[in-house]
């Protein structure tokens, strides 16, 4: 019987609906038969070349798993923690120990002979698990349970079978569920019986680069014998990656291949050792380019990357035997270039504003409409404000922007690179390399029409002038950005009976109007604080030593942010004061302060500061960028911890350098750095040295307003979330919803569609569970090509093993190490080094009881750099990897004039 065909069979379920051939599988039944034989029945059902087989379903494991009695294993893997691996491999081992020791029911066994039957007469197959939470677009779970090839005989596999349902719970599975937070209750799994390929050669494929992440790259490991060999990793396989569209091997590495695994005649299989191997390709460049052929069929036929597993027989016939997703890749943006077009640049702006985690759907389609007011105003109208303009381009629930004018033009090749030396310099180094790319030749020489539309924005909003005028007058500056304030709050009311469209109504256009205004209104002001620092720093010449200009800025006025944390600090010291407030901070979890608080059953002290300051700063939050993100004032929890957090710290201790001090102390420092510099310079006149003193003033009191358009932007997204929640309040005693929160995870025109009738509770569960699952993804490219590649920059080399990184805070520390990954919750002991992926304004609580600041992200001006500044700790940002290369407790030696982290 040739590999082609097989005994004309009922494809319906045997006995119970326990067994289905591939050709009766489709992509909906992942519950009933895993995510193995989900793939292999579509890839039947698409006409690929798939040996036959058939799956033996969830419903068989459910009846011998209730048999097994697992109900106190499951009981206590929900207690154990994802991090407690020896106890989570304990009770896996428990597990297995009961499923082998199970009986099978006799329907069950004629089931599995039945279908094996149908497969031929003692057909070799290989018997695989397939389990629910299995080669998911996500995780793909490949290697976690067992697979057991060239299986002869009924009984054979029904032992095969029973080992498949017993390595469900091996320990790298257990262990990895864990991690992603996959509960054991909702797993299953099912059995694959397929037959066995004899095959000459065999291996795996990827149809997109799983290193580079290049899309129109397929890379294939070739090796003779079963492609078992190759995928365990016990052989050096042949390496070929194609570039599919010009069908050309643009790479070729031998393996020596002196390993293959062999099918034995009577059952299971045996490792040959090979000789010779390495001179010669096991594929010919034909089956290499029909390979790559084929994986263009499969990605084709799934829209998305596919890790695939293949055999050619003796014969020279192609098969296709295992296909899921390539889940490492980070996405391409939603609005891809057409095939063959132009290569595309795409700048993270997520993370550049210190947000790692991906952005609510909500939040999203704010963004769109703020980038399409931004667009109009630079003269770039946009037709649908909902969609954004063209250069809008989010990939992986993160907000990417399209560069690629701006790295193709004369302008943007001299802007780019020093707006983000200064913001975030590993992007900017990274866009820079991309300057001799010769897919990104400059083809905008001209600097006319960039100067011509800044210039128009310029004139509009007379920035030259207030510029001046700031300077000139500095309060006359600080009076006009306070105005904005108040124009805000009236702007941003919205009458008591307005109907829920009308909410949305005033959502759209706030977003659209309001905020892009904001930044040229407010910003002269902030710049005529760093122009009059940049003609200090002229006049002073070799009179300034390095870091000496840059020492004024520390304990600035007039900055939002640090006002913020030092009001937050003075509310922790009154709490300390206070007896009950303090033993209440003292003795209760985060949780139960929050039910307090929300109860109002604290004692008053605590509860009218932590109102008055949620009164006050209430809009703020931890990626408050995304108007999903819950305000401090809906949940106060991280204002809570950071408040218990505080009180560690005694303001009694002389020895302490509490925050207000510390703040302190680097405002007279560098108020007498100004004296210092000022007496410099009058060496060489007393018209120079008085003009040093004037300008390095003005500098320290306007430039704190450099956070003010960001905590603008803040209000109008907050007061913008405050009415969309009264949308979703609606929705949801409407049904449209499932509950009122629902509604940020949709965008603006979907909630119009319910409020006109639509249903969005199915919607909302699949946008929350993509939301968590990226939640869970570690790397986030700052630059990423449309083809898939992400430019990188190699560190410089450091001595003695150093993390180097951009400097950003002078100074040396010496401490231990605290990674944080996301501040709600977490703990920083007084004087330990926070190391963060990255940070914005919700996290500068936490840097009033640091040491020092180590972050992946950021450039010398970015806000961490900028606040670590200012409360003189020493602060090091743009180190790759660091939440990665550094732990939790090892000592670190933090040098913030140097830019590096070296391990003591």
């Amino acid at each position: 019987m040739s590999e082609r065909t097989m005994p004309a069979a009922d494809t319906l379920a045997d006995r119970a609906g326990l067994v289905l051939d591939f050709a009766a599988i489709d992509a909906g039944m992942l519950a009933v038969v895993g995510g193995k034989a989900a793939n292999l029945g579509v890839l039947t059902r698409a006409g690929l070349p798939v040996p036959p087989g058939m799956c033996l379903t969830t419903e068989a494991y459910r009846v011998v798993a209730a048999s097994a009695h697992l109900d106190e294993v499951h009981d206590a893997l929900a207690r154990t923690a994802k991090e407690d691996v020896p106890a989570l491999t304990a009770l896996a081992g428990r597990a297995r120990a009961a499923l082998l020791a199970a009986p099978i029911p006799a329907e069950i066994a004629d089931a599995v002979a039945a279908g094996y039957a149908r497969l031929g007469d003692t057909v070799p197959v290989a018997v695989r698990s397939s389990a629910t939470a299995e080669d998911l677009p996500f995780a793909s779970f490949a290697g976690q349970q067992d697979t057991y090839l060239n299986v002869v005989g009924e009984d054979a596999v029904l032992d095969a079978v029973r080992r498949c349902w017993a390595s469900l719970w091996t320990d790298r599975a257990v262990v990895y569920r864990a991690a992603n937070g996959i509960d054991d209750r909702t797993v299953r799994l099912a059995v694959v019986v397929q037959r066995m390929v004899d095959s000459a050669v065999a291996g795996v494929m990827f149809t997109a680069n799983p290193v580079t992440g290049h899309r129109h790259q397929a890379v294939i490991d070739a090796s003779p014998g079963l492609g078992e060999a190759v995928v365990s990793g016990a052989v050096n396989p042949d390496h070929f990656v194609v570039d599919t569209p010009r069908r050309a091997i643009v790479d070729r590495r031998l393996g020596d291949k002196r390993l293959a695994i062999r099918s034995l005649p009577g059952g299971g299989t045996e490792h040959v050792t090979l000789d010779g191997g390495a001179e010669q390709a096991c594929l010919s460049d034909a089956q290499v380019l029909a390979l790559a052929e084929l994986g263009e069929r499969v990605e084709a036929h799934y829209g998305a990357p596919q890790d695939t597993e293949w055999a050619v027989d003796g014969d020279g016939t192609l098969w296709l035997t295992q296909a899921r997703p390539v889940t490492t890749l980070f996405p391409l943006p939603d609005r891809p270039p057409a095939s063959g077009g132009d290569t595309r640049v795409y700048f993270c702006f997520s993370v550049a504003q210190g947000v790692f985690r991906p952005i609510t759907p909500m939040g999203m389609a704010a963004f769109r409409v703020i980038a399409s007011g931004g667009a109009g105003l630079f003269g770039f109208p946009v037709a649908d404000p909902l969609a954004g303009p063209a250069v809008f381009a989010p990939a992986g629930q993160r907000v990417f922007l399209d560069v690629t004018t701006a790295v193709r033009s004369t302008m943007g090749r001299t802007l780019v690179p020093k707006v983000l030396g200064v913001m975030e310099a590993r992007s900017g180094e990274a866009i820079s390399s991309l300057f001799g790319d010769p897919r990104l030749s400059n083809t905008r020489r001209s600097r006319l029409p960039f100067v011509r539309r800044v210039g128009r924005v310029a004139v509009k909003y007379r920035i030259p002038l207030r510029l001046l005028r700031t300077l000139a007058r500095p309060a006359r500056g600080l009076a006009d950005v306070d105005a904005v304030g108040g124009e805000l709050d009236r702007l941003l009311t919205v009458p008591e009976g307005a109907t829920a469209a009308q909410r949305l109504d005033f959502v759209q256009r706030t977003l659209q109007a309001e905020v892009v205004h904001l930044v040229p209104r407010v910003m002269p002001v902030a710049a005529a604080g760093f122009v009059a620092l940049g003609i200090a720093d002229r006049l002073l010449g070799a009179d300034a030593a390095v870091g000496d200009v840059q020492a004024v800025l520390r304990g600035i006025p007039n900055n939002v942010t640090t006002d913020m944390d030092l009001e937050l600090w003075a509310l922790a010291v009154r709490l300390r004061a206070d007896a009950p407030s303090a033993a209440l901070f003292g003795g209760s979890t985060v949780d139960e302060l929050a039910h307090r608080y929300a109860a109002a059953t604290m004692p008053p002290v605590a509860r009218d500061g932590i109102a008055a300051f949620l009164a006050r700063y209430g809009h703020r939050a931890v990626a408050e960028i995304d108007l999903g993100m819950p305000r401090w004032s809906d949940d106060p929890r991280y204002i809570l911890g950071v408040l218990a957090n505080y009180l560690r710290m005694d303001p009694g201790d002389p020895a302490v350098l509490t925050p207000d001090r510390l703040f302190a102390q680097g405002a007279a420092e560098a108020e007498a750095m100004v004296e210092t510099l000022a007496q410099r310079a009058s060496r060489r006149g007393r018209l120079r040295g008085r003009a040093v003193r004037t300008l390095l003033g003005r500098a320290r009191a306007l430039a704190g307003v450099r956070e003010l358009p960001k905590y603008y932007m803040v209000r109008v997204i907050a007061a913008c979330r405050a009415q969309l929640a009264l949308v979703g309040a609606e929705l949801a005693a409407e049904g449209r919803l499932a509950e009122a929160g629902d509604v940020y995870f949709v965008d603006l025109a979907e909630a119009r569609a319910g409020l006109a009738g639509a249903d969005l509770r199915d919607l909302v569960a699949r946008r929350r569970q993509a939301y968590d699952d990226e939640l869970r993804r570690r790397h986030i490219p700052r630059v990423l090509l449309s083809d898939g590649t992400e430019p990188g920059v190699t560190p410089a080399a450091a001595a003695d093993g150093a993390l180097t990184g951009t400097p950003a805070s002078a100074g040396q520390v010496t401490g231990v190490a605290r990674v944080i990954m996301d501040p709600v919750g977490a703990h920083l002991e007084p004087g330990e080094i926070l190391v963060a992926p990255s940070t914005d304004p919700g996290w500068t609580p936490l840097f009033l009881t640091a040491g020092g600041l180590v972050m992946e992200m950021g450039g010398a001006n970015s806000h961490g750099a900028v606040v670590a500044r200012e409360y003189g700790i020493p602060a090091v940002v743009g180190v790759p990897d660091a939440t990665g290369r550094i732990t939790t407790g090892q000592l670190i030696t933090v040098d913030g004039a140097a830019g590096t982290v070296t391990p003591s």
